[in-house]
């Protein structure tokens, strides 16, 4: 099957489900013999598709912060941060790979910590057959707009609300 033009697709929203989408496409994707890389920007703990991915080997998920990012200092967050864009753009650049996923990566945005303007100057860079998926809260609108395919999810009801903290296999 002939590889179409990669697009950018963007999974923000206070709602649950922004990672688990971007994870469907990596095995939709892998499924049709691309290449899959996930870049984690800002990940708290040791996550599931983390281990999943470490123990299957279906494609690859790198975090390069070794440490709980609920625990650190901006100082330290900001050091992690300029690190993982630096990955982020050489894996997205070097045509490795047919679909990179920078995950929580408006999060790094939103604390400050990268400017949108970085965003947009790799959207306008990417390879062509390259497929890029952004996720996180709080996208902003600038990178919305230049967007090729942009999802919101919406929160109606959440068990945070009612003192339900995250669960292993299910959030974590």
């Amino acid at each position: 099957m002939k590889k179409s033009k990669g697009l950018v697709q963007i999974y923000t929203g206070d709602g649950k489900g922004k990672t688990t989408a971007s994870l469907g496409l990596a095995m939709r994707a892998v499924g049709r013999g691309f290449k899959v890389i996930m870049i984690q920007f800002l990940k708290g703990e040791e996550s599931g598709e983390l281990l999943f991915v470490s123990r299957y080997h279906p494609f690859e998920i790198v975090q390069l912060n070794d440490n709980n990012c609920f625990q650190q200092s901006e100082e330290e967050l900001r050091v992690v941060v300029e690190r993982t864009w630096t990955y982020a753009e050489e894996n997205v650049l070097s045509e490795k790979y047919d679909l990179v996923i920078l995950d929580e990566v408006f999060v790094a945005v939103s604390k400050g910590l990268l400017a949108a303007e970085d965003i947009l100057s790799l959207m306008q860079r990417k390879p062509e057959q390259v497929e890029l998926v952004l996720t996180g809260r709080n996208a902003p609108s600038e990178v919305v707009k230049e967007a090729d395919l942009v999802t919101e999810m919406l929160m109606i009801k959440h068990p945070y609300t009612e003192g339900i903290g995250q669960r292993e296999g299910i959030e974590l």
